[in-house]
């Protein structure tokens, strides 16, 4: 595979919005990615938009916000949609991503891939391309009961320092998730393990992007 590379535009840092529906959504499907970029040394910003969620899980979205992406400029964007509902908030929930995308101006969006299963990762993936025309668009995956997982179409190799850090950032921010029986250390390792196998790498994290822009240059 021909290896791409996500740098900061001339103009100033790479500017990144990752939305999630819950608030441990971002963290789960591309939280190695975000620790990549910030021990990078690559200029970043990035918004985190969270979409539902009690106080409390959006008080761990927050600290994951900072804790995944430490050194960057982080702000965290909460709101309050009734989880399991969001698409009969289609409406609503598109004016807010534009409001946040009109106003933020992200380089690369980081959002649910557009196969997902789960009623609410799939609105967000349906609107995102509707709003985010002229952006990156990456689309992250989840584990879960559903076993909807697709055939992927980019991949982010991760050193295993990074996915085990990772892991323990999960088990510490999000506290809440500890009693699922899926959320444990075996689930997270073994598909950041099969990423890795195929894209040639130890671990990896992957994602489904529909549309990518790519420019020759003149060497």
């Amino acid at each position: 595979m021909l290896p791409l590379h996500l740098a900061a535009p001339p103009s100033g840092p790479l500017s990144v919005l990752a939305i999630g529906a819950h608030p441990d959504d971002i963290e789960i499907g591309a939280g190695g990615t975000l620790l990549s970029l910030a021990q990078s040394h690559a200029s970043v910003r990035a918004c985190h938009l969270v979409l539902t969620g009690t106080p409390e899980r959006q008080l761990e979205a927050e600290s994951a916000a900072i804790e995944f992406l430490p050194g960057a400029q982080v702000s965290v964007r909460r709101c309050d949609f009734p989880e399991g509902r969001l698409p009969a908030a289609w409406g609503q929930v598109k004016d807010t991503i534009e409001e946040v995308t009109r106003s933020f101006r992200p380089d690369v969006v980081i959002a649910p891939q557009p196969a997902d299963a789960h009623q609410d990762h799939r609105t967000i993936a349906e609107i995102v391309p509707t709003v985010c025309r002229d952006q990156l668009y990456l689309g992250y995956e989840i584990p879960k009961w559903d076993g909807d997982f697709s055939r992927p179409s980019v991949y982010v190799p991760l050193p295993g320092e990074i996915v085990r850090r990772k892991v323990a950032l999960l088990h510490k921010c999000f506290p809440s998730q500890s009693s699922r029986d899926w959320w444990d250390d075996e689930v997270f390792l073994g598909l950041a393990r099969l990423r890795g196998v195929e894209c040639r790498a130890r671990y990896a994290e992957a994602f489904a992007c529909p549309k990518a822009l790519l420019q020759i240059q003149r060497w």
